[in-house]
């Protein structure tokens, strides 16, 4: 299978930002790799170029070190699952799967793979369904099966689970997961889809504005962003502005802009820098004040980096997400399980705080921070 690199791609459409903008990537042999980004960012733009629907301003694509930039998409051997699915209106769901093998003079060698591809999305009771007769989820099930059963050596797949219920979009990660992986392919999958892209893929390339500005493995992508706009794109994390006053031996100190010290990572910047402090929600940990009382007029409290009050409680099933009204800094968030739900209620007073080694530091983006968290 063939080793991908994409080299100083640029693609303008003559937009506010160019969809290519000397996009550069390296996809390896057999990789199932995630390009995540928000709309309009160039995912799909980067994925018909590797598969010769659009041709670049400028920049190279190879296939194994060889120039296949021009080269034309039917020789190419990469097979693109578009969003619109097209699928042939006067075929059935076994045909449309059926469709590439038959053309390749392969239909009875194929009966029993094109079989398995129709199990593995659940189709296998609409087999002689029309597409007219199928929902939008089901179509968007066998343009997958139909894309697996070309025995291409490339997978391209433009947001693949989208149109799909919840329960059936996350059984279809691992089961598609797998099936590339056992068929040796290499496969390219853009999403949206954080939770989608953190669990599918052997690594992540975070895409905006034409650019990848991030790669790594899902655990490397979620834990250690590279900038602002990662760490909140990836896992969303709460935001502070303030000046680096300390470096220790295992932590730095931020002094955030109402006066508020807190700790985060060691960072190489000198002290006095403008710095952002990043923190997941999920790292961010809430604790109740305890109020005084006759039999406790004192309570011991726990530490935290500042006060603040609880606005509201969002309850999302396995999970809930505080958000805690603080002064002078706004909203501060927590996700937390929902063992704790009847912990917290609306008006409660609590300490916000986390590891340091939870927290991370940027210097100041030099456009300023709002625009560098903005997703268009």
């Amino acid at each position: 299978m063939p080793e991908i690199i994409l080299d100083k791609l640029v693609k303008d459409y003559g937009n506010k930002a160019p969809a290519a903008d000397e996009l550069s990537l390296k996809i390896n042999d057999g990789e199932y790799m995630c390009i995540l980004g928000p709309t309009g960012s160039g995912k799909t733009t980067c994925l018909r170029m590797i598969c010769g629907l659009t041709h670049p301003d400028s920049g190279v694509v190879s296939f194994n070190g060889r120039d296949i930039t021009d080269m034309p998409v039917s020789e190419r051997k990469a097979t693109m699952l578009s969003q619109a699915y097209s699928l042939f209106p006067p075929m059935t769901v076994y045909e449309n799967v059926m469709f590439s093998p038959k053309i390749r003079e392969k239909e009875e060698g194929s009966k029993q793979m094109v079989k398995s591809m129709v199990r593995m999305v659940h189709m296998e009771n609409k087999v002689q369904s029309y597409p007219n007769e199928l929902s939008g989820g089901q179509q968007q099930r066998t343009a997958l099966a139909r894309a697996l059963a070309s025995e291409s050596d490339i997978l391209l797949l433009d947001e693949p689970l989208r149109a799909l219920d919840a329960r059936l979009r996350l059984e279809l990660r691992q089961d598609l997961r797998s099936l590339v992986k056992e068929m040796g392919l290499t496969a390219i999958h853009v999403t949206h889809d954080q939770d989608e892209a953190l669990e599918m893929a052997d690594r992540i390339a975070i895409i905006r504005k034409g650019k990848i500005v991030q790669v790594g493995t899902p655990i490397e992508v979620f834990q250690n962003p590279s900038t602002p706009f990662v760490a909140n794109f990836v896992g969303r994390s709460n935001i502070f502005k303030g000046k680096l006053t300390g470096n220790h031996e295992t932590y730095s100190e931020v002094e955030l802009e109402g006066g508020q010290i807190v700790r985060a990572k060691k960072v190489d910047v000198p002290l006095g820098t403008e710095v952002v402090v990043a923190v997941k929600i999920g790292s961010t940990r809430m604790t109740n004040i305890v109020m005084p009382s006759e039999e406790c007029p004192d309570p011991e409290q726990a530490e935290g980096y500042f006060r603040g009050t609880v606005e509201r409680i969002l309850y999302e099933g396995s999970t809930f997400t505080l958000e805690v009204n603080v002064e002078s800094i706004g909203i501060v968030s927590s996700k937390l399980p929902n063992r704790r739900y009847d912990d917290y209620e609306k008006g409660n007073e609590v300490t916000v705080s986390w590891l340091p080694e939870k927290a991370t530091v940027f210097t100041m983006p030099p456009e300023g921070l709002d625009e560098e968290l903005r997703l268009d």
